[in-house]
């Protein structure tokens, strides 16, 4: 810590105490008698100042980068590593010459498109930071730390930037050719967890295995939400090869377990430890009845049946996440006599009390009740009704 003497200070001992960091454009030069003590002190403060404001400083670095919530780890939401918290990035001045550097940056190819970081889940937790800096690239950087930045201010998550690469994997990453599956369970969702390393499917430890890590799988495998994950497996179900070396540090917001920390580790574990994860089944949603799949009674897949969902608290954001997540156009309000044209469902109702903001790219990820619990009857079915997306070819 820097101490400032305030008492009077002799010519001499002021030259003594000559600093590179003294702005020498405000200043007169050292044998300059008209230089007071209170004078050299405020331009020191000044340069200190200076130094915090416009180097890259403590404030403004960054250690990773990542891509969070997209189809794999070289799209998503943009965050940065900052002193061992995960931040967001604002999208004023981010174009595609600063998605072309995250991707050479993530060895993920070419860049594809700028998105808006809302569009990817999980959504970003209401208090997680927003990083301080805007970064102006030109294109041909190596990495974001390489972009000229501005002080960022009063940038919100809804201006969170978002990123498309092309997905090519030139790292080594934890796993190599890298690749994971649920093994000898019921489904694809659901079993013992094996990673594939140098051509060889080998079991996981439940040593240093998470509930985190389990969601991650999941994610990685296009299922649903991890649900269980179980430390040993029965006789039925243990591997019988080899038990893979490292060990995985997930958050559980990675998208694949290559992007969770790992270590190399000697263990002792035998096949009785194994991990088995179960996860829900992959989310789908439907619409039925209509003279296109861009209308009708909405149904959503849960457990591998087909069931209705019920309208209490549902409204025109809700509509919205349907027709986006179907591919189709903007939602639209025709009256309830053309809604009720689709008919009630039958069996199963599987949702209640959803609740949308409108920006969710997954019906699956608004509020609602736990699956299967409501209080309502099939007259009380959601119906929806969106715009067709056009094709934007010209008429023949």
């Amino acid at each position: 810590m820097l101490l400032l003497q305030t008492r009077p200070l002799s010519r001499g001992a002021l030259v003594a105490q000559n600093s590179p960091l003294l702005p020498w454009g405000l200043l007169a030069a050292s044998d300059s008698s008209s230089a007071s003590p209170v004078a050299w002190l405020m331009a020191l403060l000044f340069s200190l100042i200076l130094a915090i404001y416009t180097g890259p400083g403590i404030l403004g670095s960054f250690s990773r980068v990542r891509l969070v919530g997209g189809d794999h780890r070289c799209e998503g939401r943009v965050e940065l590593q900052q002193d061992d918290e995960w931040v967001t990035v604002c999208d004023d001045y981010w174009n595609m010459d600063s998605v072309a550097v995250l991707c050479r940056e993530l060895g993920c190819g070419a860049a594809r498109k700028t998105m808006s970081g809302t569009m990817y889940g999980p959504v970003t937790p209401k208090d997680q930071k927003v990083f301080i800096h805007l970064f102006r690239c030109n294109g041909i950087e190596e990495s974001l730390s390489q972009c000229e930045r501005e002080d960022a201010i009063g940038c919100s998550h809804d201006e969170d930037a978002g990123a498309v690469c092309e997905a090519i994997y030139t790292g080594p990453g934890i796993l190599g050719p890298e690749s994971v599956r649920l093994a000898d369970g019921p489904g694809r969702c659901q079993g013992r967890v094996e990673v594939k390393f140098q051509g060889e499917w080998s079991s996981v430890c439940q040593a240093g295995w998470s509930f985190a890590a389990a969601k991650v799988v999941c994610r990685q495998l296009g299922c649903g939400r991890a649900t269980l994950t179980r430390r040993g497996c029965n006789k039925a179900t243990q591997g019988q090869g080899a038990i893979w070396q490292r060990k995985a540090s997930c958050s559980g917001q990675e998208v694949s377990l290559q992007d969770c920390l790992s270590e190399v580790w000697e263990h002792n574990c035998t096949h009785n430890e194994d991990v088995w994860v179960e996860c829900e089944d992959p989310f789908a949603l439907k619409l039925v009845g209509g003279r296109s799949h861009c209308e009708g009674r909405l149904e959503v897949l849960h457990k591998g049946e087909w069931g209705s969902v019920c309208d209490d608290g549902w409204g025109q954001d809700a509509d919205r996440v349907v027709c986006r997540q179907l591919g189709c156009g903007q939602p639209l309000s025709p009256p309830v006599k053309v809604r009720r044209r689709f008919g009630p469902g039958v069996g199963r109702i599987w949702l209640d009390d959803v609740k949308c903001s409108g920006k969710e790219p997954s019906l699956e990820q608004c509020l609602h009740r736990s699956w299967g619990y409501h209080n309502c009857n099939h007259r009380e079915d959601v119906a929806v009704v969106c715009e067709e997306q056009q094709s934007g070819l010209p008429d023949a």
